[in-house]
């Protein structure tokens, strides 16, 4: 048998490793493991004891188990209480008392053995070993207030009034939190000691110097109908937490203390005492309060100060957030000058204008310079003081980088400012500095103006002279000049100036001072001269309104022989004449409307149907749409005008067409060239001598259809069809040849001989004859 060796059991192989159809969670192995009732153990036999023997025999083996308990790990004090809480069970109180004794010197700093061993002795009604454990208790852990709580509360109980005051102070010695002085003063309230919780109540503040301590100080008097005290707490606080550290709701509490006993001027003046001391960032509910504190009880002037100080402590913030949000600044400006005083208005403008623009953009400076001339106005017109409002122009004028822009407003203004100050060489001087660093349109405009208001009208010319060296081109400058001479009497010096305008190569707006000039001629009486201007104009340019001007001047000249229809109606002949060369139809057009007014106007019925047969009439047409690099993207539709003046211009196309027809003819019919030849010349020798210098009007609705259908729906002629039967369906042979020929070309059987399209081209030419 030793030989023997030990086999080892075999292990069932597993032969099916795929996994079962039906899987089994774990949640359900644990719920029919809750149905079945698997964990719950049934309950151990009940035990009962019928004689002493039986009894202690328990009772040695209860001791035994928790002394074996205790000696595994004597550290776990769950075995001390559950060992001490069985002896109290037992009525063995003696035994459980040296147990939470041994337990003590294990761990004598554990809360919960302390509290299990005197609620054991107060339920046995062991006083006096429960006050001993209490306080041997709070001597060990004095910083333990649950120990300090159910002391106080059992002495309190026991009505050992005394003893629980003397708890208490041993307790205060230690300077516990906010919650146990608390909970001394309600002892004493219960028992009506005012004074001594009023003693508590100073000790307790200077323990705990919070505004919610003062503020519950205050109250208690003001309970208790100790009005004056209550105002001395306040009025103390105060003087407590001194200018730094106060607090907006200390100042509410006493607002709102002084308000409920009627004293509103008391509480108006708590109320603007704290928002003058208290930093703005912090007074916001502060200026709630008394916002509604004037509502109640302040009268209109009152209640406009709370909203001032509400706006301005708006502004505050959001200049203080955006220090170059100057539309807040604007604003912020007009608020404190309402309320007048001159040093805040002067202060707040200061602090406005430190905040310069950071960039060189004159865009970014367009709101800032507004501060400075806000800022100027104030002190000359509202402080009266013109050194300081002198000042504060220079300051700006140094603050702005004039080479790279510039204000013309700030140097007129001071120069303004110095005239009103009956310093009239400094005005000079400061305008002159200003043309000499930065000349501006503005300036000179300004200066202008100021000499002449002045009645300085030499220095006019010479500023004039100066301003038309700096901008020649600037019509404006040119017609203010001539118009100063004109006032001034010199007609001489304004035709010179406004000739050296006209001849100037380069102008913003020579529409303007061509009218001007012609203005000028027409106000002196001199119609020959204005007449000369206008026919120099015209030879510069032939816009339709300079026409349409010429004519009216025409109409209401002061001519001899009362000629004035008759060349105003000339005008508009050279002007239609002059626009049909250049091609303007739109120009034509407005010109032709204009005058037929004028013939409308005149009555002559005779030119009226002259003018009218001279009105084209509108057609719409296809064209192609080319984008900008060639490309075709498609057609649009557009409106033109036609002339009937320019169809008359016009009348040998037809026969060009029916020409360049009978060459496509001859190129296909090579057997019959020689006949088909002769033919056509004979045909365009008798057109030449029967086409007629005018065509009628019937002719030219059938161009303009022929066009219109050359332009859409090009044709093709069938095979074998002659010519002439399409001939005969149309008014105008010529213009359908010019549309087949230059449009869509059609093709002819062979051996069709085309005298017989001619034939039908004499008799159409016969008819129109």
């Amino acid at each position: 048998m030793e030989g023997k060796a030990t086999k080892m059991p075999k292990v069932a192989k597993v032969k099916n490793k795929a996994p079962a159809e039906i899987q089994i969670t774990a949640e359900q192995l644990l719920r029919e493991a809750k149905e079945r009732d698997l964990e719950i153990l049934p309950p151990p036999p009940k035990q009962k004891i019928s004689d002493p023997e039986e009894l202690r025999d328990y009772q040695h083996r209860k001791r035994k188990a928790f002394e074996d308990n205790i000696r595994k790990n004597r550290l776990v004090i769950g075995n001390w209480l559950k060992y001490a809480q069985w002896e109290e069970s037992q009525k063995q109180v003696q035994r459980a008392r040296s147990i939470y004794e041994r337990a003590l010197d294990v761990d004598h700093r554990n809360v919960t053995l302390w509290l299990k061993y005197t609620e054991m002795e107060m339920r046995n009604r062991q006083v006096n070993h429960a006050r001993n454990l209490w306080d041997r208790a709070v001597t060990i852990l004095p910083r333990v207030s649950q120990f300090w709580y159910k002391f106080t509360y059992m002495e309190e109980m026991l009505e050992n009034v005394p003893g629980a005051r003397q708890v208490f102070e041993r307790w205060m010695e230690w300077q516990p939190d906010e919650q146990a002085w608390q909970t001394y003063i309600n002892f004493e309230l219960r028992y009506k000691e005012l004074d001594r919780a009023r003693q508590i109540y100073e000790r307790f503040v200077m323990v705990h110097p919070d505004v919610k301590n003062w503020i519950k100080y205050a109250r208690f008097e003001e309970n208790h109908g100790f009005i004056n005290g209550a105002r001395k707490v306040f009025e103390r606080a105060v003087e407590f937490f001194g200018d730094e550290e106060l607090d907006e709701r200390l100042f509410i509490a006493f607002a709102k203390f002084e308000e409920n006993q009627k004293e509103h001027d008391r509480a108006r003046v708590i109320y603007k005492y704290a928002l003058d001391h208290i930093p703005k960032d912090r007074n916001k509910e502060l200026y709630k309060a008394y916002t509604i504190h004037e509502k109640k009880y302040g009268d209109r002037s009152g209640i406009e100060d709370v909203i001032v100080n509400k706006r301005k402590y708006m502004y505050e913030q959001e200049v203080i957030e955006n220090p170059t949000n100057y539309d807040a600044w604007f604003d912020y400006i007009r608020l404190v000058e309402n309320e007048g005083n001159a040093d805040d208005i002067r202060d707040t403008y200061e602090r406005a204008i430190a905040n310069v623009p950071p960039s060189k953009d004159k865009q970014f400076w367009r709101r800032y310079i507004y501060l400075w001339i806000n800022y100027a106005l104030y002190e000359e017109l509202e402080a009266e003081d013109p050194e300081r409002t002198r000042q504060v122009y220079r300051t700006c004028l140094e603050l702005i980088p004039h080479k790279i822009f510039t204000f013309s407003k700030i140097w007129l203004m001071y120069a303004q400012f110095e005239i009103r100050c009956k310093n009239l060489q400094q005005a000079r001087k400061t305008l002159g500095i200003a043309l000499g660093m930065c000349p501006r349109d503005k300036l000179y405009r300004g200066y202008i103006d100021l000499e002449i208001q002045l009645r300085e009208f030499d220095r006019c010319r010479i500023l004039y002279q100066k301003f038309l060296e700096y901008g020649a081109e600037n019509c404006i400058t040119w017609i203010k000049f001539a118009e100063l001479e004109t006032l001034l009497g010199d007609s001489d010096r304004a035709r010179a100036i406004y000739e050296i305008a006209v001849g100037q190569p380069r102008l913003d707006m020579p529409e303007l001072v061509w009218k001007s000039y012609i203005d000028f001629e027409v106000s002196q009486g001199e119609t020959e001269k204005a007449r000369q201007l206008y026919e120099r104009l015209l030879e510069r340019t032939v816009h339709v309104k300079v026409w349409l001007s010429y004519a009216k001047f025409e109409l209401n000249a002061e001519n001899p022989d009362n000629i004035n229809v008759e060349l105003a109606r000339r005008v508009y002949e050279r002007a239609n004449d002059c626009l049909r060369s250049a091609g303007e139809k739109e120009s034509r057009v407005l010109l032709l409307e204009a005058w037929k007014d004028f013939e409308t106007e005149i009555g002559d019925e005779i030119k009226l149907e002259k003018v009218l047969s001279k009105m084209p009439r509108r057609v719409k047409k296809r064209q192609k749409i080319v984008s900008e690099g060639g490309i075709e993207e498609g057609w649009e539709e557009v409106f033109d005008y036609i002339f009937p003046e320019d169809e008359m211009v016009r009348p040998n196309l037809k026969l060009l067409a029916a020409a360049k027809q009978w060459r496509k003819q001859k190129e296909t019919n090579d057997d019959s060239q020689s006949d088909t030849q002769s033919e056509m010349e004979c045909q365009i020798a008798n057109q030449k001598d029967n086409e007629p210098e005018e065509q009628s009007s019937q002719d030219e609705d059938s161009q303009e259809e022929s066009e219109h259908q050359d332009t859409h729906t090009p044709q093709t002629q069938e095979q074998g069809t002659p010519p002439q039967e399409e001939n005969q369906g149309n008014k105008s042979v010529k213009k359908k040849s010019e549309h087949q020929d230059t449009h869509t070309p059609q093709t002819q059987e062979q051996g069709t001989p085309p005298q017989e399209e001619n034939q039908g081209n004499e008799s159409d030419s016969s008819d129109s004859n």
